[in-house]
C-alpha cells in the first residue's frame, strides 16, 4: 500500500459496527475509501451496518481477509482479546493497517497482530457518539488522539484530515492520562448536569435545561477562553456558609450527590488557592464547611 502523504483509496472493513464504528465507516466512505465488509454482534450493530453502511454483516475474519485498512472499533475491555483472537487464528493480516479507536489504549495493545505483519495505528476520535443521524456531521472539526509508528505518521494524518478531523500526536505512555482527562471532562459532566437536572426537578421546575442552559454555556465559554480564571461561584468567593448549607441540603435530598459536592468543592478550592484566586483564610473557613483537608 502507499505510505506517502496520501493513502491510496482502501478497502475499508469495521470489526465492530456500533456508533463508533458506523460514524468512521462512513466517515472514510464519503473520503472516497471502499467499505467492503463489516462484523456486528448486537442487533443494534447489524442495523447500524445495513443503515450506515449498506453491508450485511460477515465474520471477523472475512473482514480482515477483505479489508486493506481494518477499523477495530469494539469496547476497550474488549480490544485485547479481539486482536489476540485475530493473531491466533492466523488471520491475513500482514501488510494490512490496524486501525483501533480506543482512547485509553496506544499501539502495544495491537502487538500481537504487529508480530503477525499488520501496521499498527490509534486515531481516537474526540466526540461522544448517541447512534443517532448526526454522528456523522459531527467528526467535522473534531480532534483525533493519534498514535503511530514514525513512517506511519503520513498516513494516520492524511486518514484524519480525510474523515474531516484534526490530528493531535499522543505519546504511547501518555495515552491513558489522556483519555482520563477527556472522560473527567466530558462523561462526568453529563453525570453532574444530569443530576442537576434531576434535583431542580425534583423542587418543581419543569425545563431545567432551559434554566441550566445558558449558564452552562457561559460557563464553559469562560473556562475555554479563559482557564481557571473564568471561575465563578461560592467556593471561589470563599463563602463557607453558602457552601455549608449546599452540602446539608445535599444530604437530605441526595447523600450520593453530597459526596460528589463535596469532592469536587476540595478540588476547586485547592486549585483556586494554588492560583491565588482564593485566600488563605477564606480557604481554612470552606475547610471547616467542607469537613475536611483541601490540600493534598
Amino acid at each position: 500500500m502507499d505510505t506517502g502523504d496520501r493513502p491510496a483509496r482502501l478497502a475499508v472493513g469495521v470489526l465492530g459496527a456500533g456508533r463508533v464504528g458506523s460514524a468512521l465507516g462512513a466517515a472514510l466512505a464519503r473520503a472516497g475509501h471502499r467499505l467492503v465488509a463489516v462484523s456486528g454482534v448486537s442487533d443494534a450493530s447489524r442495523r447500524r451496518a445495513a443503515d450506515r453502511l449498506g453491508l450485511a454483516p460477515s465474520s471477523p475474519e472475512d473482514v480482515v481477509a477483505r479489508a486493506d485498512l481494518v477499523l477495530l472499533t469494539v469496547p476497550d475491555d474488549v480490544l485485547p482479546g479481539l486482536v489476540a483472537g485475530l493473531a491466533e487464528t492466523g488471520a491475513g493480516l500482514r501488510g494490512k493497517l490496524l486501525v483501533h479507536t480506543s482512547g485509553a489504549y496506544g499501539l502495544a495493545v495491537l502487538n500481537p497482530a504487529v508480530e503477525r505483519g499488520a501496521l499498527p495505528l490509534a486515531l481516537h476520535p474526540v466526540m461522544t457518539f448517541t447512534g443517532r443521524d448526526d454522528d456523522l456531521s459531527r467528526l467535522t472539526g473534531i480532534t483525533f488522539g493519534v498514535t503511530a509508528p514514525e513512517p506511519l505518521r503520513p498516513v494516520a494524518e492524511a486518514l484524519v484530515i480525510e474523515m474531516e478531523g484534526e490530528p493531535v500526536w499522543i505519546e504511547e505512555r501518555d495515552r491513558a492520562l489522556y483519555h482520563a482527562a477527556l472522560a473527567n471532562a466530558a462523561n462526568h459532566m453529563v453525570t453532574l448536569i444530569a443530576e442537576s437536572s434531576e434535583l431542580l426537578r425534583k423542587i418543581g421546575v419543569d425545563e431545567p435545561g432551559r434554566m441550566l442552559g445558558p449558564l452552562l454555556g457561559a460557563a464553559l465559554d469562560n473556562v475555554l477562553r479563559l482557564g481557571l480564571a473564568g471561575l465563578t461561584g461560592p467556593v471561589v468567593r470563599g463563602d463557607a456558609g453558602t457552601v455549608r448549607k449546599h452540602v446539608d441540603a445535599l444530604i437530605l435530598a441526595a447523600p450520593e450527590a453530597a459526596d460528589a459536592y463535596v469532592a469536587l468543592a476540595r478540588l476547586t478550592a485547592d486549585r483556586a488557592l494554588a492560583a491565588g484566586l482564593l485566600k488563605p483564610e477564606a480557604a481554612e473557613r470552606l475547610l471547616d464547611a467542607l469537613g475536611g483537608n483541601i490540600w493534598t
